[in-house]
């Protein structure tokens, strides 16, 4: 058994640990509990007290303080004998007769005949000789009679009640530790089961474990796993079809581009070539987008916190309209803005430009010429609201649904497009901890676009 062994964590052991805690405070809640017991009986039943209710009445009969006096040695010297006898003696046990001023009249032994203070209650502990002893004060008609028997010091006291206990409670600590020690590794047993079954799993097999712990406490555990298993199978399902979509995307530019570049070489006219150059460029700018568009997904699909910061969003907003200002113009779009002066938030930087960019850039592909483009921005009771209609060709109710579907593109539309703009706004807006929605747009035509945010977002 090594040392790394004994170090490290174990519940068995610290079951054990906490039983014999759990013993050391019994045994000492039993002490104090004993000690205070054996106090009171001392004050209650104390031996010396019953001897001077018994001695009192024999010396109340005599009216000679030297007779008394003798007869009270005489008692005392048989009770002594009779303690060294039986073991029971911690030193002489003092008799002294007094008379009603407290002067010593007789004493046993007879070097205790210096008085000492009694106390005014009938059984006290008082400093006799420079040790504490047990001080019974009794009438006895003329006379009073004073008993001092040493009082079992503290610590060999304390030793006589543990040894007491512990004998108890050694009996008691291997039938309780048994029964917790079986009942705890028999509950762990599920455990056991399940940590065999992850450890026999292939890598790539995420199908649920089939694992349900018979006790409560272990079920969480289980089902803590099942929902892991079942999110890892839902991201590489995810990625799988992303990867074929992305691809099947991709196909299309690329095959164009590698016809084009076939046409360029072999084209016999300037204008041949012009033409094929031009298609060329056109397909390498649509697989450059679509790239990055598919990179931007891939970087809002991840499940890491995003990092927020503090932000104006008016001066964002403007300078998205401002760089999407030359498009808008070469088309005869009218771009509008309705904004506050200023607007701080704090939100993902990356995931708000996301939204702006392609809910702007959607609106410019498909508005025609001479539409309307309006955005607004405003604060609303808990939050923002970022709205960005058109008047447009819009989509149908029945459409509006899949408009955030990957490479889902609008029956019968002939704009060019990936599919995937609206696709990273919906990302996007699950980054920002926000919603999108889609409604009608300007004048009961086109479409628009909400996106709400929470201010704790």
């Amino acid at each position: 058994m090594n040392a790394a062994w004994i170090r490290q964590p174990s519940l068995m052991r610290r079951t054990v640990a906490a039983m014999a805690l759990a013993f050391v405070l019994v045994l000492a809640v039993l002490l104090v509990h004993d000690y205070l017991e054996t106090r009171q009986s001392y004050v209650q039943d104390l031996a010396i007290h019953n001897r001077a209710e018994l001695l009192a009445p024999e010396l109340a009969g005599l009216a000679d303080a030297t007779e008394a006096g003798r007869l009270m040695s005489s008692l005392a010297r048989i009770n002594e004998r009779w303690r060294a006898r039986t073991g029971q003696s911690r030193g002489p046990v003092i008799h002294q007769l007094r008379d009603a001023s407290g002067t010593v009249l007789a004493a046993y032994p007879a070097d205790a005949a210096d008085a000492f203070p009694a106390g005014p209650e009938p059984v006290t502990q008082r400093a006799v000789h420079g040790a504490v002893h047990w001080v019974v004060t009794q009438p006895a008609g003329p006379w009073t009679l004073v008993i001092a028997e040493p009082a079992e010091p503290l610590a060999p006291l304390l030793w006589r009640l543990a040894d007491d206990i512990l004998d108890k409670l050694v009996l008691a600590l291997p039938l309780v530790l048994l029964p917790v020690g079986l009942a705890l590794w028999t509950g762990l047993a599920p455990l056991r089961r399940l940590t065999k079954a992850l450890a026999a799993r292939d890598p790539q097999d995420l199908s649920p474990l089939g694992v349900q712990p018979p006790h409560r406490e272990l079920r969480p555990l289980a089902v803590a796993f099942e929902h892991l298993l079942a999110q890892l199978r839902r991201r590489v399902e995810r990625e799988r079809r992303f990867v074929q979509e992305a691809a099947h995307e991709l196909r299309t530019p690329l095959a164009a581009v590698t016809t084009q570049a076939h046409v360029l070489a072999h084209a016999d006219t300037a204008e041949g070539r012009a033409r094929a150059e031009a298609a060329m460029v056109q397909m390498l700018q649509r697989a450059s987008h679509l790239s990055q568009q598919l990179l931007d997904l891939a970087v809002l699909d991840d499940e890491a916190p995003a990092r927020a910061q503090a932000v104006d969003l008016v001066p964002l907003l403007e300078q998205a309209l401002a760089s999407a200002g030359d498009t808008a113009a070469a088309r005869g779009l009218e771009l509008s803005l309705d904004a506050p002066d200023a607007l701080p938030a704090m939100l993902p930087l990356a995931a708000w430009q996301s939204v702006l960019h392609n809910l702007l850039d959607n609106a410019l592909r498909y508005v025609p010429s001479g539409g309307r483009i309006e955005v607004a921005l405003r604060p609303v009771a808990d939050g923002l609201e970022l709205r960005v209609a058109d008047d447009g060709p819009g989509l149908p109710p029945e459409w509006r649904e899949r408009a955030f579907d990957r490479f889902w593109r609008a029956p019968g539309q002939q704009v060019s497009g990936s599919g995937l703009g609206l696709s990273i706004v919906q990302q996007a807006a699950r980054r920002l901890g926000g919603r999108i929605a889609v409604e009608d747009g300007l004048g009961g035509r086109g479409i628009a676009f909400v996106l709400y945010v929470a201010k704790s977002a």
